[in-house]
């Protein structure tokens, strides 16, 4: 008799041995077996037949968003045949929903067509392709379900994903993918992330490199002729509360009032207002492209100022492009389309401790 329980410690040899037989390339290793059996933000089960395992599944969930990810589903050649995996991945659902999750997202070899059979038919969509994704250079189709039962209402469009290339450039990246989904034409290139993040830093931050400013990022889209204007919550100069050393209080102020100047002398409207989830919302549904200072500590437990994209929403979420992809336990499709309830992104949208909000709008010409 067959049972779906959570993995333990003691399956490891099994666990291996399922690995062993399922796949010849891209394996998981004793210690990541281990690393994830004890780790709190992943459903683990396996099939359990009495003495030996059946299969396994592996979903993990990212930090600060409602989506989950299948890491990896084995299921011994023996035993295939039997609904296995189905039974697997419909428990995996039911655990990662039940966590809060609202989506389920996978990747499954090109030429699998066993398991793509499977996931079409548990209603996963293909949504792109990663190419030269597995060891042996194979391609890998990226799926997607809705693991809630509900239908958007605000849609999304296709807005490119870019990652940063530097710790530091968040803004320029995310400028770069609103300027290219308003203006095909425009170019992005790690030259111009760079050139951006010259125009737009506050030079210093609390530690590091210093951050892109909204006002100096509408300006770096003004000045490649894309019309740009700025919500910010409150005025006067920007995160030097988090500074303690004087002089870089001293210019970061001055970085601040040079450019609250150029903006007026270009005519780049800063709107000192609440920037509520409605207003950026009605911004994207008539087509703009919309830059969000989030606190990026409900994500990395790093409380860093972070710009991301909306790249769409729903009465129940808000959808992002993260430029920033250094986790490896994510792919690239994770820092697309990331779906963050909105109560979250009420508190992620907020930075520092005066609560500091403030988006940049590219308009769409």
């Amino acid at each position: 008799m067959t049972a779906i329980r959570h993995a333990e410690l003691s399956d490891l040899p099994e666990l291996l041995r399922l690995e062993e037989l399922s796949f010849e390339n891209d394996r998981l290793s004793r210690r990541s077996f281990i690393r994830w059996l004890g780790h709190r933000r992943c459903a683990f089960l396996v099939c359990d037949e009495g003495e030996r395992l059946c299969g396994y599944i592996l979903v993990i969930r990212r930090r600060g968003t409602l989506l989950a990810r299948m890491y990896s589903l084995a299921v011994d050649p023996a035993c295939r045949g039997r609904g296995i995996a189905q039974q697997l991945v419909e428990q995996a659902e039911r655990e990662a929903r039940d966590a809060g999750a609202l989506y389920m997202r996978l990747e499954v070899a090109e030429d699998n067509e066993g398991a793509i059979s499977l996931y079409e038919k548990l209603g996963y969509v293909q949504f792109g392709l990663y190419r030269d994704y597995y060891e042996d250079h194979g391609d890998a189709l990226r799926m997607e379900k809705c693991i809630h039962s509900y239908e958007p209402s605000g849609g999304s469009r296709m807005i490119p994903w870019i990652s940063q290339t530097t710790p530091f450039t968040c803004g320029p990246a995310s400028l770069m993918m609103a300027m290219t989904a308003q203006d095909p034409a425009y170019l992005p290139s790690p030259l111009e992330e760079v050139q951006i993040w010259r125009e737009a830093t506050t030079i210093f931050m609390t530690s590091g490199h210093g951050g892109s400013h909204p006002v100096g990022l509408a300006l770096a889209a003004s000045r490649r002729g894309f019309p740009a204007e700025v919500l910010v919550s409150q005025p006067g100069p920007l995160f030097v509360d988090g500074v303690r050393d004087p002089n870089k209080k001293r210019i970061m102020i001055l970085v601040h009032e040079a450019f609250v100047a150029e903006a007026q002398a270009r005519h780049v409207a800063i709107h000192y207002t609440d920037v509520t989830q409605q207003t950026l919302c009605e911004k994207f549904a008539q087509g703009d492209n919309v830059l969000i200072l989030i606190s990026s500590y409900r994500m990395d437990r790093k409380k860093a100022p972070h710009w991301v994209v909306l790249s769409g929403f729903d009465d129940s979420c808000l959808f992002v492009h993260d430029p920033d992809f250094e986790d490896k336990d994510h792919s690239v499709m994770d820092c697309q389309h990331i779906p963050i309830a909105r109560e979250k992104f009420a508190a992620m949208s907020r930075y520092g401790g005066n609560r500091l909000r403030a988006a940049v709008i590219v308009a769409h010409n």
